[in-house]
């Protein structure tokens, strides 16, 4: 993936997206038929050109169904959605706009090259095959087809698929998934060199390591509503001050737990064997508590991580966790009820 992307056009001055009260609410799968589901809740986001932003959230939280209003797949209830100050659909047919989803889109029988041809085939105006393939990382795989690839070389194909329009905003749903390491790292250089060309890339993700490492800004959605937004650094300061471990006495531990959780400003207690970690926004007091009423040593004081935020701000620690210790998004989406499925 080393072509060197063309400058994309960015002369309308509008901000690629830009979404002001936005509400979404689906008919409930229980109980009465009046019921809804607000899957958006009133969500107000401004997105410049050139930024590279991650959607992140647990189950239900509202981040597809958010996506989808931002590429014209469906309208929002009430509340306006706009790209390069255009409807979304608008702005999708212009060919401003292309998205990288997870499934679909693909025939099995047709080779990588012939996929691509076709889809070019499609649009008045596209940049050349080759260019896209190689763009993708494609060139070694161009004849062989679709049906061989795996699942990772599949959504490689997708990207090239979206790269067709020379599109200003580029909308990637769980993009890396089923990519290794490698092809992992290589995708978003090549984002961050579209995005220095102006190119905007929203993308929704399960990877924790991954918006924090190649994210501008994360905007942190939980219950349809936006409860973050910033840099990480800035997401992590708003979330929990910082963390307090120490190693307690052997037998203590439990009561010492009791105390810590009575403390004014802790928020999360948690034992792992004889050391306890502490997050609390007055950390002071909690070291002082651990080493010179506790008996604790082993002192060590650091900043909430990304993982803490955001478990913290949205309230749902399990998928944080489930995203860190499978890599997987689909593992934590296998989990979801009728109505968290509507909500994704």
């Amino acid at each position: 993936m080393t072509t060197t992307p063309r400058p994309v056009d960015g002369a309308s001055g509008a901000p690629a997206i830009e979404l002001r009260s936005l509400i979404k609410s689906f008919p409930s799968r229980r109980g009465s038929q009046d019921a809804e589901v607000r899957a958006v809740d009133g969500i107000d986001l401004r997105i410049e050109p050139g930024e590279v932003v991650a959607f992140l959230g647990p189950n239900g939280a509202g981040k597809t169904t958010t996506l989808d209003m931002v590429l014209g797949l469906t309208e929002p209830t009430s509340g306006t959605a706009e790209v390069f100050g255009r409807r979304p659909r608008e702005a999708v047919v212009g060919g401003h706009v292309s998205a990288v989803l997870q499934t679909g889109g693909l025939l099995r029988d047709l080779t990588v090259r012939e996929t691509v041809r076709m889809i070019a085939s499609t649009y008045a105006v596209h940049s050349p095959v080759d260019e896209v393939i190689d763009r993708a990382g494609l060139r070694s795989l161009a004849d062989r087809r679709v049906s061989k690839c795996s699942g990772g070389e599949q959504q490689r194909l997708r990207f090239a698929l979206a790269l067709l329009p020379d599109p200003r905003l580029l909308v990637l749903d769980e993009p890396t998934a089923g990519m290794d390491v490698t092809a992992r790292r290589d995708f978003w250089d090549t984002m961050h060199a579209d995005a220095s060309a102006g190119r905007t890339v929203v993308f929704a993700t399960h990877y924790l390591e991954e918006a924090d490492a190649f994210a501008d800004r994360i905007v942190l959605i939980a219950g349809g509503r936006i409860v973050a937004d910033g840099t990480t650094a800035e997401i992590r300061s708003q979330a929990s001050g910082r963390t307090v471990s120490a190693t307690l006495p052997p037998g203590s531990v439990a009561e010492s737990v009791a105390r810590l959780r009575t403390v004014g400003g802790v928020h999360q207690v948690e034992e792992r064997g004889n050391r306890v970690v502490v997050t609390a926004g007055d950390s002071d007091t909690v070291a002082r508590l651990l080493l010179l009423e506790l008996g604790g040593t082993d002192l060590e004081i650091v900043t909430a991580g990304l993982e803490q935020a955001f478990m913290t701000l949205t309230g749902d620690g399990r998928d944080a966790r489930d995203a860190r210790d499978t890599g997987d998004a689909r593992d934590a989406r296998d989990a979801t009820t009728p109505d968290e499925e509507l909500v994704r």
